[in-house]
């Protein structure tokens, strides 16, 4: 058992630390194709750091613990928008401010993402017919956000520029840390299996603590960088980014492997908490804008949420 928890803690390093790495190689990228921030928050970045789930996904379902998935997805997106963006909003001076004309139809993508998601795991399993509605919706959702994510870019950035060539150091960065990512979720998934079984719990249960939580470090890693250099769209935009993703991509992309199942106690509790939390958000944020004081409300509820956990 201590060699399944020393190969977990170094295995999730490994996956971090690529993480971290093809994150800050596709901002750049998207910098490169002309996205505003906001919109490289959401589609470059939130992709970058919802990488560790994904394969993740994959890898369970192909390793015989599809609830690994379930678990990863609805911890990493209560998370997201409890614990991250509430550290986001008590760290940035001054206080959030989502200015982006598009953000509200983002949110409206974020409730929309999170009821596909309820909707296709109520009955406890993923198909790969339903995946393909998964796939459906981020499709279109992506092309929305490359269709008009430079717009306010453009707008402020106006007048004629030649294009840089492309950043060829960065496209090589993000195949090695792909590759990385790969190895450091397969040995994560591996040792998860290996500690439920030896603690008698369930792996969902692993999942959606330890796991979900390791696995946004990306996301809380970036925000800080984000809101110290005065980027905090960025921040609130990897958080919607990434809750979109888990929601709409994860599942599906692991239902193409196998029939992904969702246990009854995260059907139960942790669902409706998810479910919560992202109409909690959205009413929130719809003045554009986290306080200080609202940020410590995210963190508190993620504490309760964690404690519910524990001692249910």
């Amino acid at each position: 058992m201590l060699v399944d928890a020393l190969t977990f803690l170094v295995s999730l390093v490994v996956l971090l630390f690529a993480a971290q790495h093809f994150t800050k190689a596709a901002e750049r990228v998207g910098h490169w194709m002309g996205l505003s921030p906001f919109v490289v928050g959401v589609f470059i970045v939130g992709i970058g750091t919802s990488l560790p789930e994904s394969i993740s996904a994959i890898l369970a379902v192909h390793a015989g613990a599809s609830e690994i998935v379930g678990g990863n997805v609805m911890g990493a997106n209560i998370s997201n928008l409890l614990l991250i963006t509430g550290i986001a909003a008590l760290l940035s001076r001054p206080e959030v401010k989502l200015g982006s004309r598009y953000i509200m139809i983002d949110m409206h993508y974020l409730l929309g993402a999170f009821f596909l998601f309820a909707v296709v795991a109520h009955d406890g399993s993923i198909t790969w017919v339903e995946g393909l509605f998964g796939l459906l919706a981020y499709g279109v959702y992506s092309v929305y956000l490359i269709r008009n994510g430079g717009d306010e870019f453009k707008e402020v950035h106006a007048g004629p520029k030649a294009r840089k060539p492309a950043p060829a150091r960065d496209l090589v960065i993000l195949l090695i840390a792909a590759v990385a990512i790969f190895f450091g979720a397969d040995r994560t998934v591996a040792s998860i299996t290996h500690l439920a079984e030896a603690a008698n719990i369930s792996p969902a249960l692993i999942a959606l603590t330890v796991l979900s939580l390791g696995t946004t470090l990306p996301e809380l890693a970036v925000n800080v960088s984000a809101i110290r250099s005065g980027r905090s769209e960025m921040a609130v935009g990897n958080v919607l980014g990434s809750c979109v993703f888990n929601s709409l991509m994860v599942p599906s992309i692991a239902s193409f492997v196998g029939p992904v199942h969702v246990p009854d106690a995260l059907l139960t509790f942790s669902l409706p908490v998810m479910l919560g939390a992202g109409l909690f958000f959205y009413l929130l944020t719809n003045d554009k804008r986290i306080s200080h004081w609202e940020g410590w409300l995210f963190v508190i509820l993620y504490a309760l949420f964690i404690v519910q956990l524990t001692f249910a």
